[in-house]
């Protein structure tokens, strides 16, 4: 199975990333094919609702021209898309909620259908604050044919804060050991 980890936090080392690279620990212990990728090393515009990529003539690609173009490749030869993501205001980072409205091409080409969809979260207020950016998530992957592959919700704040709970880290390996072809 391929596996893809997009990083959704502007800071590098950060409890996103420490929680990805456990998940990751865990797929790549069962042999699974793993790829990370940073989404704040990518320039990531803005959709401009210009509906090109909804049109079969340009063969449902976006028509903007940015860091996207070397993303979508990836995204379609991934079986599992893990989205990272610290809580910023109940939702993703900036930088996500771009990646997210950028994957409109794909509700017309259908070529996220069937793939699966995880997401990982560390917040200061821990799950309970987490309902919203779930919703939000399970709406998207509903809306792109995905299936919801789960979520993995931790309470961390400063950087490195995630380390100091071993059990959640154990609980990220085993998510990542228990993913299924």
């Amino acid at each position: 199975m391929r596996i893809l980890a997009l990083n959704g936090s502007p800071r590098k080392g950060g409890n996103t990333e420490i929680l990805l690279d456990e998940i990751i620990k865990g797929a790549e212990s069962k042999g699974h094919t793993t790829e990370r990728l940073r989404l704040y090393d990518y320039e990531i515009l803005p959709c401009l609702d210009c509906r090109s990529c909804k049109r079969e003539t340009s063969g449902f690609t976006c028509a903007l021209s940015d860091g996207m173009q070397a993303i979508y490749g990836k995204l379609e030869s991934a079986d599992l898309i893990i989205f990272g993501t610290p809580v910023y205001w109940y939702g993703p980072t900036a930088k996500m909620k771009l990646f997210i409205d950028r994957l409109r091409p794909y509700i017309a080409s259908r070529k996220l259908a069937g793939k699966r969809g995880m997401v990982a979260t560390p917040s200061e207020e821990g799950p309970s604050c987490c309902g919203p950016l779930l919703q939000m998530f399970a709406m998207s992957f509903d809306y792109l044919g995905m299936e919801n592959a789960g979520s993995l919700l931790a309470q961390a704040y400063e950087r490195g804060d995630i380390t100091k709970r071993p059990e959640e880290l154990k609980r990220a390996r085993e998510m990542g050991a228990a993913v299924q072809e």
